[in-house]
C-alpha cells in the first residue's frame, strides 16, 4: 500500500466519480492506519490496562458486597422486629383466649353445681365437711370407749371382791 499522497498540482482533472473513489480510498487507508496504531498501542499497554481493570473490578466487587451485606443486615433486623411483634400478638391472643376459656369453664362449673344442688346432691365442700364431722365423731367415740374401759374393769374387779365400803358382818361387829 502506498502511503504517500500525490501532489495535487500534478493531478489531472478527473471525473467526479473517480475523485470521489479516490477520497473514499484515502479515508479507508487512514482508518486502517488508525486501527493498526490502536492495536500496537493496546499491545504495548495491554498489561497495564488489564491490571487497572482487575483493580477496578476488585474495588467494585468489594463495594457491591458491602452494600449487599448492609441490605441483608437491615432485612434481618426488620425480620427480627416483625417476629417479635408477631410473637407478642400471639401471646396476647393466647392470654385473651385463655381468659375467655376460664370464664366459660367457671360458668359451666357454676351451672353444674346449681343443677346438682337442685337435685339434692351434696357438693364437694359439703362432702369434705361431712367427712371432717365423721372423723371428729369417731375420735370422740374412741375417747369415750377409752374412758369407759377402765370403769368397766373396775366394776368387774369389785364384783369379784367386796369393796371396803360394803358392810360385812365382821365390819358391823367391830363398829358396835
Amino acid at each position: 500500500m502506498n502511503t504517500t499522497r500525490k501532489n495535487p498540482s500534478r493531478r489531472t482533472p478527473q471525473d467526479p466519480v473517480t475523485e470521489r473513489a479516490e477520497q473514499v480510498k484515502d479515508s479507508a487507508q487512514h482508518i486502517w492506519l488508525a486501527g493498526l496504531g490502536a492495536f500496537a498501542k493496546a499491545q504495548a499497554e495491554g498489561a497495564k490496562v488489564f491490571e487497572a481493570l482487575v483493580s477496578e473490578g476488585q474495588q467494585l466487587q468489594g463495594k457491591t458486597q458491602a452494600a449487599a451485606q448492609a441490605r441483608l443486615d437491615a432485612l434481618s433486623q426488620a425480620t427480627e422486629q416483625v417476629t417479635e411483634q408477631v410473637a407478642g400478638m400471639a401471646n396476647e391472643f393466647s392470654d385473651k383466649a385463655s381468659g375467655q376459656w376460664n370464664k366459660l369453664e367457671s360458668l359451666f362449673e357454676n351451672r353444674v353445681a346449681t343443677a346438682l344442688m337442685n337435685l339434692g346432691i351434696p357438693s364437694a365442700p359439703d362432702i369434705f365437711a361431712l367427712q371432717a364431722r365423721i372423723q371428729a365423731l369417731e375420735e370422740h367415740i374412741a375417747r369415750m370407749h377409752a374412758l369407759a374401759s377402765p370403769a368397766k374393769t373396775r366394776a368387774k374387779t369389785t364384783r369379784a371382791a367386796p369393796s371396803p365400803k360394803t358392810k360385812t358382818p365382821t365390819a358391823r361387829a367391830r363398829k358396835t
